[in-house]
């Protein structure tokens, strides 16, 4: 999450209006997060009792064609019992409207349910087994939903580092082009195929995680979910929960919790732990092509904080040192 685009007060009531929750009391931007504008927004509510929301704005990375894609995908999943915010339609029926922002542009946005709980910093083992609990139970409450290629895949790795130039990246760290291109030549060479698949959350990071205690209240940012191996969705949220100190440092105990707490639902077969270690390289390697291309392209004067692309640099590397010890249950 992140505010890119700034609207008055007048623009956020006239937009809300539209919809059956009351008035606007108050809205604040959002900064966590790369790809979107987001507010949290106060109203009165639709029965005067109060109720908070939050609006998406899409930016970038995110087709307009495939709104309906996830934010059906969230009236699904908040059917079927998992923690995931609703869509609110509005009075409609439409899950997202078009807005044109103060440059003239015509952007989608979107409100969605406010969920309580707080993201976590430093993952306890419980937490981090409750954390894999939800996203089995989650890529099976989703089996039979629609099919979404993944967009943020081997290929746009690729490109995003094509983009960013050899030059751009070693402003980073001279180390980085070439670490870059051996783990891509890698991944082209070598990415598993056949393997278990389905509608994927692709981003389960912390701070895409609500909890009450050790409860996950919230899984939240389903803009960048598809269809995708299970097993890389498993790695992608490993290498998102069982670091510390910027990539630095694994910890076993969260990864081990994070593996039982998934495999309480849905067991992993041979060949999915087979591929873990080269998923998990890969995960770190999708993070470093967007963080790097965001750490040489965001606006200066956006509401957004810049992430280090070395921080899964350190983490792809460890992955691909350790081979599967990090991936014991």
């Amino acid at each position: 999450m992140a505010v890119y685009t700034h609207l008055s007060a007048e623009d956020l009531a006239d937009l809300i209006a539209h919809y059956d929750v009351g008035e606007l009391v108050s809205a604040k931007g959002i900064a966590e997060g790369v790809s979107n504008s987001n507010w949290l927004l106060e109203t009165t509510g639709s029965d005067g009792n109060g109720a908070r929301y939050i609006l998406t704005m899409y930016e970038f990375r995110i087709e307009l064609e495939d709104l309906p894609f996830f934010l059906g995908l969230l009236d699904l999943l908040a059917e079927k019992g998992c923690p995931v915010p609703a869509t609110i339609h509005d009075r409609n029926g439409a899950t997202h409207r078009m807005i044109t922002n103060v440059a003239g542009e015509p952007k989608a946005v979107a409100l969605i349910e406010f969920l309580p709980g707080v993201s976590i910093d430093r993952p306890e083992p419980a937490q981090a087994q409750a954390v894999g609990k939800a996203l089995a139970e989650l890529h099976i409450a989703a089996q039979d939903y629609a099919t979404r290629p993944n967009a943020m895949g081997p290929a746009a790795w690729r490109e995003l580092i094509r983009d960013c130039g050899t030059e751009g990246l070693a402003r980073i760290d001279p180390a980085l082009p070439a670490i870059v291109e051996e783990a891509l030549a890698t991944f082209e060479s070598a990415w598993p195929e056949g393997l278990p698949s389905g509608v994927c959350h692709a981003d389960l990071f912390p701070d895409n995680v609500l909890m009450l205690g050790d409860k996950v209240s919230g899984l939240i940012d389903f803009y960048f979910a598809c269809t995708d191996f299970f097993a890389y969705d498993m790695a992608v949220t490993h290498a998102a929960w069982c670091f510390a100190d910027h990539g630095r440092s694994f910890r076993p105990e969260i990864a081990t919790a994070l593996m039982q707490g998934y495999e309480s639902v849905r067991p992993l077969s041979a060949e999915e732990r087979a591929a873990l270690p080269m998923l998990a390289q890969g995960a770190a390697m999708r993070f470093v092509s967007t963080r790097t291309f965001d750490w040489l392209n965001t606006p200066v004067d956006a509401l957004v904080t810049r992430k280090d692309p070395m921080d899964f640099v350190r983490r792809m590397q460890f992955y691909a040192a350790s081979g599967d010890a990090p991936f014991a249950a």
